[in-house]
């Protein structure tokens, strides 16, 4: 991967995008190496929860490429379109969640693409944003259908049709960001959160994840079934057994085994 830095705590990985004098800006260079970093993360089964950040001070990513994208033909267009979103979405499936620290600016692509992550917190320096229509586009990697399920239809047309960006502060508000930090405190925040949720049953968590975004694609009777079956397949686990184990014997449990 030549514009993605990986790095292993324990069960938690930290993936940060690389290409800082672009501003980490997305081109099909780094939606192939996103794309491989998905693969070495569903190939490791000791990982258990995802960072995603981008490098340096200024921004998380700022967009897809520009220069790349000015002179495509409209059956380019919708290749890189493809391209991205096939990427957002096998991020957005990972079994395991996925938190974005969102250390900048996070425009076009960069919103979308922390969009895909389950949990956004960011810095109170950080800037979200959705400009394609001062572009003369439309918002190509998935941020029309993910901004309008996160902050409601009509936030996400203002801010689509707008083209207008928000701070920090205006992210959380909107429930588009979990929480926003100081700069220094960003990646320790990210790293606890992500610490406290490797320390549950993996195999619950994952469960849980799925059962979220699977069961929100369709209508609610539909959807307490998925939740039925997933809770139904808890009880085959090792780790179900002793968390209620210690539970019911007033102790602390054992460290989850995955299994």
């Amino acid at each position: 991967m030549t514009h993605i830095l990986l790095e292993k705590k324990g069960p938690v990985a930290i993936a940060t995008v690389n290409r800082p004098k672009a501003l980490n800006a997305l081109n099909s260079e780094v939606l192939t190496d996103l794309d491989a970093l998905i693969d070495a993360i569903q190939a490791d089964e000791t990982i258990r929860v995802l960072i995603l950040t981008g490098s340096g001070e200024k921004a998380f990513v700022a967009g897809a490429d520009i220069a790349e994208m000015a002179r495509l033909s409209k059956a380019e267009a919708e290749a890189f379109g493809k391209h991205g979103n096939d990427v957002f979405r096998r991020l957005e499936q990972l079994a395991i969640p996925v938190i974005a620290a969102v250390n900048g600016y996070a425009l076009g692509g960069g919103c979308e693409l922390s969009m895909a992550c389950d949990v956004r917190i960011c810095s109170d320096t950080a800037v979200f944003g959705q400009p394609e229509t001062g572009l003369g586009i439309t918002p190509g990697f998935g941020g029309t259908q993910r901004l309008a399920r996160l902050v409601g239809a009509g936030m996400a047309k203002q801010l689509i049709f707008s083209a207008r960006n928000i701070k920090a502060d205006e992210a959380l508000r909107i429930g588009l960001v979990n929480a926003v930090y100081p700069p220094e405190e960003l990646m320790p925040a990210a790293e606890k959160l992500a610490e406290t949720i490797a320390k549950n049953a993996p195999i619950a968590v994952r469960a849980s994840k799925k059962a979220i975004n699977d069961g929100l694609e369709v209508p609610m009777d539909e959807a307490i079934v998925i939740e039925e079956n997933l809770f139904g397949g808890c009880f085959e686990t090792y780790d179900q057994q002793e968390g209620m184990g210690a539970f019911l014997e007033k102790r602390r449990h054992e460290p989850f085994q995955n299994r």
